[in-house]
């Protein structure tokens, strides 16, 4: 390169702006970057929480996810020991009268973390009466942890599909078809009455919609079965894992049926199911899985 060639140096002024520009680059894409990671740390229920931290959210009914957070977090205390972390229970307690379900499902959860504590015990036999079938399930594994199968029906009730009945008169229309995955509270169809809005049809928990017992367009009474949701795998998983315990010989009918193939179902399913009915049949003094 001659010389000439050289492109000359531009003057401060004319190099000030893009000096600038990439400062103010660089301004925009720092927050675009960490906000994210901002947002998965304070989200994230494997982070740890001090005292003050669990005393605000367990406190924030604006964020129930803070709340579940910090249930989470006694939980891990509980598992790890220690006297002190009995002090919290009180908010657990109140946790299981939050009117949020997700929030009374976890603490059914955590208080089945400590099987030696009666107030844990006598609150979730009062959770299987909960209108929201996650809490129930819930209350019903926390109840094995204490040596206590009344919980059980709940468990088979998992096993089963789950119909959905019309709640009003009128015409059904469904926007989710069978085979495919629902999520809990969201509608997977709806009923148009002759007046006001049409009513939605929710599923009552997470899983995957098994059939449905109507066409499309037909008129239905209230009451009618319109379709059937079965839950998803890691609840029939946790299903047979807590009837391993507490099933009886009565209950082999659900369980063997989950040993074949089922749609959408995977093996560790099956191997479930065939230990859990051969603890059974052990149980029951019966020879062993054919």
């Amino acid at each position: 390169m001659t010389p000439n060639s050289i492109p000359p140096p531009q003057p401060a002024k004319a190099r000030a702006p893009r000096r600038w520009l990439l400062i103010g680059m660089w301004a925009v894409a720092i927050p675009l970057v960490s906000m994210p990671l901002v947002f998965w740390y304070q989200t994230w229920f494997g982070r740890e929480l001090t005292d003050e931290d669990l005393r605000r959210y367990l406190q924030d009914e604006q964020h129930p996810r803070r709340i579940q957070h910090a249930l989470s977090q006694i939980s891990d205390r509980i598992a790890r020991g220690g006297g002190s972390v009995t002090g919290w229970y009180p908010q657990v307690l109140a946790a299981a009268r939050n009117s949020r379900p997700e929030i009374r499902s976890t603490a059914a959860w955590v208080m089945g973390q400590d099987n030696t504590s009666q107030m844990f015990h006598e609150t979730l036999l009062k959770l299987l009466s909960d209108p929201e079938p996650a809490v129930r399930r819930n209350a019903a594994l926390s109840l094995i942890r204490f040596g206590d199968s009344r919980g059980r029906p709940e468990l088979l009730d998992i096993l089963r599909p789950r119909s959905i009945r019309a709640p009003v008169d009128g015409v059904v229309s469904f926007n989710t078809p069978e085979g495919e995955a629902v999520v809990a509270g969201i509608a997977v169809g709806s009923i148009a009455g002759s007046q006001g809005e049409p009513v939605p049809l929710r599923a009552p928990f997470s899983g995957r919609l098994e059939s449905l017992a109507v066409k499309d367009g037909s008129h239905v009474k209230r009451g009618d079965e319109v379709l059937f949701v079965r839950a998803d795998s890691p609840e029939i998983w946790e299903a047979l894992r807590g009837l391993y315990f507490i099933g009886i010989e009565s209950d082999l009918e659900q369980i063997d049926q989950y040993r074949g193939e089922l749609p959408d179902m995977d093996a560790r399913i099956r191997q479930q199911a065939a230990l859990t009915a051969q603890a059974i049949r052990n149980r029951a003094g019966r020879s062993p899985i054919p």
